[in-house]
């Protein structure tokens, strides 16, 4: 069963990023390099690696760092290797949004602020149907601002019931009460994300899986990925995608370019843009978390740097984390098996303690 994304207490994303720099081959792999040729004190990062590996921080799986377009650091941990595909949790998300942005690019998708109701044309008796729920947009999916009842809280609640379910996503998430006016209220929302997949479905004609196969993975050369998907074939874009850790870079790296990648625009620079932007404002919250974009997070800036960059995050159940430094020109991914809330926030915090502190 695909569990709920991350704990509702996590939030974090915001804007653009560098130029310059390699990216790796559509058709290779990473340009490798070392950390002291990338100016990282190698001694900080072997510390961390030390931890990681005698379990200190407990149940990481894997720690890439890729900085200037080189990876300088890649390590497996408990068994794991570079050839696993590793379940993202809500990482996929991420994943997902990159997808809006291309449909919208290709003229798919006419913006985010078409309504949800008008990708459904034909689908009839919606249950809870009111003008608040007509009024609903793409970017209130984006946004985790549906107004919606569904949340992740517990067995009985609407997420862990999609989940039980083999079929009939879309009318079930469509179906959910409003609470309140779509855009005014962030409540972590796995459904959102799942019925953008049928959104690009009902635009494209493919399954959101299918479409990124063509219009994601195999320009940034990802050869294999597995998602979970229920008896109609509909992907679980909300956290069922599997990938090795060094594709799950690239879509980091991607981000980090401003949506190129090898001479070729995969994304728009205005989506990248807006969805590393603080669309929805959460200081105050805890672990770190400052803000969310389109279905990225929003942490603050590094403490050495200017203190202007903000730093974004993909964050999934159990700690996984794409994370995107623009400041530093550094991705960091990190897989794991949390096992409870500080397991799977220590990503946050070593990023900041050794990684960040280790940018000479």
């Amino acid at each position: 069963m695909i569990r709920p994304a991350i704990l509702l207490a996590l939030l974090a994303c915001s804007a653009g990023a560098p130029d310059a720099g390699p990216s790796p081959r559509a058709t290779g792999d990473w340009k490798h390099s070392t950390p002291a040729e990338q100016k990282l004190d190698a001694e900080r990062l072997d510390r961390l690696v030390d931890a990681l590996r005698e379990n200190e921080i407990r149940n990481i799986h894997s720690l890439l760092i890729v900085r200037n377009g080189r990876l300088v650091l890649e390590e497996y941990f408990k068994g794991h290797d570079a050839g696993e595909l590793h379940e993202l949790q809500s990482v996929s998300k991420s994943f997902t949004s990159a997808l809006v942005g291309i449909a919208i690019d290709r003229g798919e998708i006419e913006g985010v602020h078409e309504k949800v109701l008008a990708f459904f044309p034909d689908m009839e008796g919606i249950d809870n149907l009111d003008d608040r729920k007509r009024r609903m947009t793409l970017e209130d999916l984006l946004t985790m601002r549906s107004g919606t009842d569904y949340h992740e809280s517990g067995p009985d609640s609407p997420h862990f019931q999609l989940n039980r379910m083999n079929r009939e996503w879309t009318k079930f998430i469509l179906d959910r009460p409003m609470i309140s006016e779509p855009g005014t209220s962030f409540r972590y929302d796995s459904g959102a994300v799942i019925l953008t997949s049928a959104i690009l479905q009902a635009r494209t004609g493919m399954h959101a899986d299918a479409y990124a196969e063509t219009h994601l993975f195999a320009p940034l050369g990802i050869e294999r990925a597995r998602w979970y998907r229920n008896a109609e074939g509909h992907p679980h874009t909300g956290g069922g995608l599997h990938l090795r850790s060094r594709d799950m870079a690239k879509l980091g790296l991607l981000y980090l370019r401003k949506g190129g990648w090898e001479g070729t625009q995969i994304l728009p620079a205005s989506w990248v843009a807006e969805s590393l932007s603080r669309q929805v404002k959460l200081e105050g919250q805890s672990n770190r978390v400052v803000g969310y974009g389109y279905w990225w997070w929003v942490l603050p800036p590094a403490p050495g740097g200017s203190g202007t960059q903000d730093i974004y995050g993909a964050f999934g159940f159990k700690g996984q984390y794409i994370f995107v430094v623009p400041e530093y020109d550094i991705v960091v991914v990190v897989t794991a098996g949390a096992r409870n809330r500080d397991e799977q926030n220590a990503p946050i915090e070593f990023l900041y303690s050794h990684v960040l502190a280790a940018v000479r």
